[in-house]
């Protein structure tokens, strides 16, 4: 059995799951990646190529067969060669007691002291930590390892080049923790049967084995599917023979569910006050109807402004950048689709700011303190952290920030819908609003802004541009259709 520092990455992303290391083993297909992770594929490769570039003289093996490269790698090493560029290091471990080939191919070899190298790998990440990724950290230490292995000694060091350019220092720790890792591994590759693991909307989305693994959870109705039920939670049910939320609804009053004790980190904890919250989103799944349980409270007010926007996520720009600030009025009053937009040039993320402060200035000296409409968290937290970026002169990100509206919170606290997730985009579909673009989406977006970014035809990143502003006018119109809808619960 071959393993590699591959593994790693496979079992780790999107998210952590032995269904999909099963799956791939046994060359089940996948859905192909989106064009997000197309993009982020393709500046990966270029981060790693201008971080290669930085080196005067480089031996360069990233093309051959396998075992031809591991012998110029260590024939290289043995001459000395200042950098290495995609050389292989393989070694022989007795895993699970099964003798494994365990094969590394690191970005980049540099030459320290005594013949010994320094492991260095380029990573997209600007985070680099075993929370955020805990594979990165595994596969460095599994490539420190097999230098050891390879060639007779422990690495100068391990380093990563992250996505902000910073080469980050990691402690090599002698790989106990990825050869542990690799035994689990190996043991899912080697199962006789699927593994289970819960699925979760957030961990599934943005897997290619989502369409094949989600409607199957659908149709046996698993208890992971009920908001509120994580993976610790999931398993732990699981562990009682509750599979399905029907089982979960006959076995479980709200007092017995709130002193349920599921895993929490290293310990366990009890599932308390969301007991009840959970049992209702349960009962909802299983009805197919929604409960209404209470009045949603949302503030009257003559008009709403719907507030929306869109970033690129700090694995890209640290801490994030908003690149569209999107908002219209709705109501007796209606306005007309605002949007501000960062340039493209050096300073194009202040003049975004600027021009919104500027835009959302003119709506609330036209209508007031009127409420903005969000959902979720996002808004918010990226306003506070862009009036600590740049400022805000004439407090307008202030007025704006005490009139926000969220309505997630508004809507859990208000109904439990028999959906699995409580996305804007799950919830519009549930209410019957229609979108006119085809493709769409967060990271459809993401992908189409950083393609605008690249672009030096003007007419075609404006085309790219009018496609995202679209998208955007449109998450705006389903954030009033569901308030609407919402507000008529409270009749």
């Amino acid at each position: 059995m071959r393993l590699t520092a591959t593994d790693f990455l496979e079992y780790y992303r999107p998210s952590k799951c032995p269904v999909r290391v099963f799956l791939r083993q046994r060359g089940v297909q996948e859905s192909p990646p989106g064009p997000y992770e197309q993009v982020i594929e393709r500046l990966g490769r270029e981060h790693e190529r201008r971080h290669l570039a930085t080196f005067p003289e480089v031996q360069d093996f990233s093309g051959g067969e396998l075992y031809e490269r591991a012998h110029q790698t260590e024939q290289a090493v043995a001459d000395g060669a200042p950098v290495i560029y995609q050389g292989v290091l393989r070694a022989e471990a007795l895993l699970g007691g099964t003798g494994c080939e365990v094969v590394g191919r690191p970005d980049f070899l540099i030459r320290g002291d005594a013949g010994s190298y320094v492991v260095r790998d380029s990573k997209m990440s600007r985070r680099i930590n075993g929370k955020d990724h805990a594979e990165i950290l595994l596969q460095l230490g599994l490539y420190g390892w097999l230098h050891e292995q390879a060639l007779g000694q422990p690495p100068c060091g391990l380093e990563v080049h992250s996505g902000t350019g910073e080469i980050v220092v990691l402690d090599y720790e002698g790989g106990a923790a990825a050869l542990a890792e690799l035994e689990v591994i190996l043991a899912i590759k080697q199962a006789s049967a699927e593994l289970s693991s819960p699925v979760g909307w957030s961990k599934c989305n943005g897997c290619g084995y989502f369409e094949r693994c989600w409607p199957v959870a659908v149709k046996r109705r698993d208890v992971a599917l009920v908001q509120g039920v994580d993976q610790g939670l999931a398993m732990a049910l699981r562990t009682e023979g509750i599979e399905t939320y029907d089982e979960l609804l006959g076995s479980f009053s709200e007092e017995r569910l709130a002193v349920f004790k599921r895993p929490w980190g290293q310990s366990l904890r009890k599932v308390g006050k969301s007991a009840g919250g959970i049992l209702r989103n349960a009962q909802a799944l299983a009805s197919g109807e929604e409960i209404v349980i209470q009045p949603p409270e949302i503030q009257d007010s003559p008009n709403y402004v719907m507030f929306d926007l869109e970033g690129l996520p700090p694995q890209l720009e640290d801490p994030g950048k908003i690149y569209l600030w999107g908002m219209q009025v709705y109501g007796e009053s209606p306005g007309e689709f605002t949007a501000a937009v960062a340039g493209f040039g050096e300073d194009g993320d202040r003049q975004g700011w600027e021009d919104f402060l500027s835009k959302a200035g003119h709506i609330l000296d036209e209508y007031g303190d009127v409420p903005f409409v969000h959902w979720h968290s996002y808004e918010k937290t990226h306003l506070n952290l862009y009036v600590d970026r740049y400022g805000d002169p004439d407090g307008v990100a202030v007025r704006v920030r005490g009139n926000l509206l969220d309505l997630l919170p508004v809507t859990k606290a208000a109904v439990a819908l028999p959906l699995p997730s409580t996305s804007l985009k799950v919830v519009e579909q549930y209410i019957g609003f229609e979108r006119s673009q085809e493709q769409y989406g967060g990271d459809w977006a993401m992908a189409k802004f950083i393609e605008a970014t690249e672009m030096v035809d003007g007419d075609r990143r404006a085309k790219l541009m009018g496609e995202i502003l679209k998208y955007n006018k449109e998450d705006l119109a389903a954030t009033w259709a569901v308030l609407q809808w919402l507000k008529s619960k409270a009749r």
